[in-house]
């Protein structure tokens, strides 16, 4: 998927999200109320990860985006960490052949310089062998966070500028977005997060602009395909203003 992608606010949408956006939330609580490690909670979540990209891949989802190691998540005990690394090159190795069976094109979107050699070396070969897929496209962030994010394209703009292939009135929302990580993606439509919190944590700040946020208590190696439909159908109940009136989306609607 490498169409152009406005910034500017849309005017109306569809019942079904082009994209949905999740940060899987609660596999450490998961595994607590069982008495399990931390790393058993993380292994679970993996297969909640097979579920809903199966859901996403069925219901028509073009892009799903899968928030799974923020930059702030280096604070975790090193110990978690280093098996999180693990669980997460096991997964690449073992995952992306069946993506790539079904179509599904993956993306990893972040700051890459933090992880091993061999890590990057994986997410590499991965991204090569789907990249041609024209299914649905699976965005992993790891090592992300929306400052960076932001930060990142800003640096890149900045030195368009200080090259002169740029002025500095030539900078527009839609040039910032060029220069995000999936700047040539559909924003978000839906952000879902589990396990009962209520905040973004750093999420896709550029992107979520106008998104419709979805709050799920159940905890993230509980939420299956089940819980992924529900999700979308409240979607699909939502009125979606985008700063109109009643009046003038269902003005829109009709003409549609």
């Amino acid at each position: 998927m490498t169409e152009s992608v406005s910034a500017e606010i849309p005017v109306s949408a569809g019942r079904r999200p082009r994209h949905v956006a999740i940060i899987m939330d609660g596999n450490n609580r998961w595994a607590k109320a069982r008495r399990l490690t931390g790393v058993a909670g993380h292994k679970a979540g993996v297969k909640a990860v097979r579920s809903v990209v199966e859901t996403c891949a069925r219901e028509g989802v073009e892009v799903l985006t899968l928030f799974a190691f923020s930059s702030e998540n280096w604070r975790r005990p090193e110990e978690e960490v280093s098996a999180l690394m693990r669980l997460f090159l096991f997964a690449l190795e073992r995952e992306v052949k069946k993506l790539h069976r079904n179509d599904i094109c993956l993306r990893i979107i972040g700051d890459r310089t933090a992880f091993s050699a061999n890590l990057q070396e994986h997410m590499n070969r991965a991204e090569e062998l789907t990249r041609d897929n024209t299914g649905m496209t699976l965005v992993i962030a790891a090592n992300y966070g929306g400052h960076w994010d932001i930060t990142q394209a800003s640096r890149k703009v900045a030195e368009k500028v200080r090259k002169g292939e740029l002025a500095p009135s030539d900078i527009t929302d839609d040039l910032i977005q060029q220069h995000l990580s999936i700047g040539d993606l559909p924003m978000p439509d839906l952000m879902i997060r589990t396990a009962g919190e209520q905040r973004i944590s750093n999420f896709m700040l550029w992107h979520l602009a106008y998104t419709e946020l979805y709050f799920s208590p159940v905890y993230w190696p509980d939420f299956r395909e089940q819980e992924m439909s529900q999700a979308l159908q409240a979607y699909a109940g939502r009125k979606r203003r985008f700063g109109q009136t009643d009046d003038q989306i269902a003005s829109v609607s009709s003409e549609q």
